[in-house]
């Protein structure tokens, strides 16, 4: 039944891959839209996210910002089916503006090993192959639980001579290592790390659990930060990658401080760009002692 499910998932992205870019990204925004307007796990997620990051909204606001939202997860799913089944150059020709790209390339030729730091905010995939234009990174992902899928991503995601590192013990030592030789490597700061690994932190208008693993790479100067999104741009028609060196506080030795500047990057820029950010990701599970769960 695995292996049924992974043909047809597969089979599903090809599909989405072969339409004309303007389909895409309709295809996307239809596939939002039902789970918008459809019963399922995802919208109410997404409705519970945020209604505890924006608690000034009205709940009319609220539900206008979640059928944004939802629009802007299927678009990034159909986008995102694309840069996985195209070669990489054609999805790096979508990149229609580069800003602050001077920082990364200060960055490497720092001779420190670069940590490239993004979330799940805009079109990831599409990130992953523009980062891996200037470099060659290492990509630290979690695997897909369909053998299938990961075995595409796996294939995909190398196609310009980096390579991947699922988020497994070897995986995370491979990352550190490569760091510490001075290479570069690319992490989201956003997934929920386990309790003992992560510290909870301001987060829009609530606290996060937010890994420490990130920022410990940094500490005391040992690597430099940069961070790095590809947002969707206004009329579809591409993205604007931004990168932005990472705050001074990063470099900090003490988690805590380190941890909260990580966040607050990343706080900054999804409240700039709410509706393109992965709201039905279970990204707040674990809650400060005392407060009750979310899901």
């Amino acid at each position: 039944m695995e292996k049924l499910k992974g043909v047809l998932a597969v089979g599903f992205l090809r599909l989405l891959a072969s339409l004309p870019w303007p389909l895409v990204q309709k295809s996307g925004a239809l596939i939002g839209w039902l789970m918008w307007k459809l019963p399922n796990r995802s919208r109410e997620v997404a409705r519970i996210n945020l209604r505890h990051c924006f608690p000034e909204l009205s709940e009319a606001e609220l539900e206008r910002l979640l059928g944004r939202s939802l629009r802007g997860i299927g678009k990034s799913l159909a986008e995102s089916a694309c840069a996985w089944i195209w070669p990489a150059q054609r999805s790096l020709a979508l990149v229609k503006e580069v800003r602050g790209l001077e920082v990364l390339e200060q960055a490497l030729a720092s001779g420190k090993g670069v940590v490239g730091i993004t979330s799940h905010l805009g079109n990831w995939e599409v990130l992953n192959h523009f980062y891996c234009s200037q470099c060659k990174p290492i990509i630290f992902y979690r695997p897909p639980k369909l053998q299938a899928l990961d075995d595409l991503l796996q294939k995909q995601r190398v196609q310009l001579g980096n390579r991947v590192a699922p988020s497994t013990k070897e995986g995370i030592l491979g990352v550190i290592k490569e760091v510490r030789r001075g290479g570069a490597v690319g992490i989201p700061a956003d997934p929920e790390p386990s309790r003992s690994s992560g510290v909870f932190v301001p987060f829009l208008g609530t606290r996060a659990l937010t890994s420490r693993f990130v920022p410990g790479m940094l500490k005391g100067g040992k690597a430099a930060g940069v961070f790095l999104h590809a947002l969707r741009l206004e009329d579809g028609s591409g993205f604007r990658v931004i990168l932005e060196a990472a705050p001074e506080a990063m470099y900090s030795e003490d988690a805590d401080i380190s941890a909260a500047a990580m966040s607050e990057v990343v706080a900054r820029y999804v409240r700039d760009y709410p509706d393109q950010y992965m709201w039905s990701m279970k990204r707040f599970k674990q809650r400060p002692d005392g407060e009750k769960r979310w899901y």
